[in-house]
């Protein structure tokens, strides 16, 4: 099969692609042919060997991906061959970027007609992270205001559709261009990053969520009232620190698992979510979607078309 894999960490250029071996499903996998598969800021993160550096190469990168069930293990009575499914890849493995992938059956879930597979895949993971954030961690009401922070990102644009679902007062942060594109998503409030201070808005927010990182996350407790929540995906395990004893600081745990994935489809078929903008590579070109990915300024999400 033809892959997109590292040799050893560095920089973009050391992707390569070229043939590896097809992978052989154990009894409570499957192998799936795929057809799509999405960038994530961990994909570089893990190539540049920041995060989990590995030792047993070549290692394919990769986290969530679309495609047809092309064998299944002994064990798998659920799925069958010719299924169309989604999937994340467990925690701390990849190997989306290519061909095939052999992956637990019991965390793939089935992918409609209706959604195109570019559109699954970069629903997957995104999707995932947004909705175990705004509903399973933060526990977003109605009538509650949320600053959702770097709004026109592949999770955070997914944030704004939930939050405005679950009937929040959505305040988010992006660059001018990508102003129309937020409030398309059901902003209600978009302060430019690149001219105002978002803390000016004083303590008016009940709920934060960080997708940045850095010092924008430690100063989003700075908008939050007495008894407010924020979580982050960008903060590392620990979550944002805060020094406010009326503030809670929460970090979601993306698990892999078919009923988080058959929601956001539950979601997707009632239209509260959408996939995001796409802006779409061959897999052979993964050494310039790296580029493009690890330059933080891409909206929606970028997704390799496999076959």
């Amino acid at each position: 099969m033809k892959a997109a894999y590292i040799d050893e960490h560095g920089g973009p250029d050391v992707l390569k692609y070229g043939d590896l071996p097809d992978p052989v499903p154990a009894s409570d996998e499957i192998v799936v042919d795929i057809h799509s598969a999405s960038v994530n800021g961990a994909d570089w993160k893990v190539r540049s060997g920041g995060a989990n550096p590995k030792t047993d190469f070549p290692y394919i990168l990769g986290r969530d991906f679309s495609g047809i069930v092309s064998a299944v293990g002994d064990a798998v009575d659920d799925l069958k061959v010719g299924d169309s499914v989604f999937a994340v890849c467990d925690a701390g493995l990849e190997g989306a970027y290519a061909e095939k992938i052999a992956i637990k059956a019991a965390i793939v879930a089935k992918k409609p007609d209706a959604i195109a597979h570019a559109d699954a895949a970069a629903l997957a993971l995104a999707g995932l992270t947004a909705l175990i954030s705004i509903e399973d961690t933060l526990h977003l009401a109605s009538g509650e205001t949320i600053l959702i922070q770097g709004g026109a990102g592949g999770v955070a644009s997914i944030a704004i559709e939930l939050a405005k679902h679950f009937g929040a007062h959505v305040i988010t942060t992006a660059s001018a261009a990508n102003h129309d594109y937020v409030r398309s998503l059901g902003a209600d409030e978009v302060i430019n990053y690149a001219t105002r201070d978002f803390t000016d808005i004083g303590q008016i927010c009940d709920v934060a969520y960080d997708t940045v990182g850095g010092d924008v996350g430690t100063r989003s407790i700075d908008v939050l009232k007495p008894g407010g929540r924020i979580a982050s995906i960008a903060a590392g395990p620990a979550g944002v620190e805060t020094t406010r004893a009326d503030v809670t600081s929460l970090r979601p745990n993306v698990a892999r698992d078919r009923p988080h994935l058959e929601r956001l489809v539950d979601l997707f078929e009632a239209g509260a979510i959408h996939a995001p903008e796409l802006t779409h590579y061959p897999l052979s070109e993964a050494v310039a979607a790296h580029v493009i990915s690890e330059g933080r300024h891409l909206r929606g999400k970028l997704v390799f078309d496999v076959r």
